[in-house]
């Protein structure tokens, strides 16, 4: 969750729906560069605005479930 500070008060704001490459990198425990070699190779679901690339939170949690199945050969 985001929180924002405003004075000595912090506000929670909605989940955020987009990450940043380096916050999915973080979210998932790998380096940022991992994360950018799966998005150029398509593996991770992204998205651009404009110039900047956002992955859905969604469609990490669903990534990460299709990888656990594979792997569990499902």
């Amino acid at each position: 969750m985001v929180t924002i500070a405003l004075s000595s008060t912090k506000v929670d704001c909605m989940d955020r729906l987009l990450l940043r490459p380096t916050e999915a990198a973080d979210a998932i425990g790998v380096g940022r560069s991992k994360v950018y070699e799966l998005l150029a190779k398509g593996e991770l679901p992204s998205i651009r605005i404009g110039g900047c690339i956002r992955v859905p939170v969604e469609s990490l949690r669903e990534w990460i479930a299709r990888r656990l199945a594979e792997r569990n050969g499902q």
